[in-house]
């Protein structure tokens, strides 16, 4: 028997300036996940909300997904890929809507690694500077975001537990 033990996030070692991250798998956002997200972060324009008011009173003629949506399943898709080991999300230093995303719609996030560099502070870690996009199901970018991490080295990083194992 074989236990395999399912990676999450890389460590500082791991990155390579140029390697691109596919992540997997995408998300159709329903009207449901739309609105509910607008409602839980107090996002009311009716450009999200209201169909009639869409319809009617916007150039697209129907529901736009709010735009922080988007970028949150981009970022969350690439967490198992990039960020699952970090020590933090240090910053988003660029973070641009391409086009509009509709009820529907299937997002895909792919990642690259721009460079990495060690931490001048702490040699136990790094600050590792990466691109996401988002694209939908025709493969249109909809979504663009450029943020550094700052991950552990190898050597500083404990072994994972479960909380009923021993710690031996």
């Amino acid at each position: 028997m074989t236990e395999y033990e399912r990676p999450f996030g890389r460590l500082y070692e791991d990155f390579e300036p140029g390697d691109v991250y596919k992540h997997w798998p995408g998300k159709t956002i329903t009207e449901y996940d739309d609105h509910l997200f607008c409602m839980i972060t107090m996002n009311h324009h009716p450009l999200h909300t209201d169909a009639w008011y869409a319809e009617t009173q916007t150039q697209f003629a129907k529901n736009v997904v709010v735009g922080n949506l988007v970028y949150s399943l981009v970022l969350g898709m690439s967490v198992p890929d990039v960020s699952g080991a970090a020590i933090a999300n240090l910053e988003v230093e660029t973070l641009q809507h391409k086009m509009p995303t509709f009820h529907g719609d299937t997002i895909y996030a792919e990642t690259k690694v721009i460079e990495k560099r060690e931490s001048s502070s702490k040699p136990d870690r790094g600050i590792v500077t990466v691109e996401s996009r988002g694209y939908n199901q025709r493969g249109e970018e909809v979504c663009f975001f450029r943020r550094k991490v700052l991950v552990p080295k190898r050597d500083s990083v404990k072994p994972r537990r479960r909380p009923y194992e021993s710690p031996n």
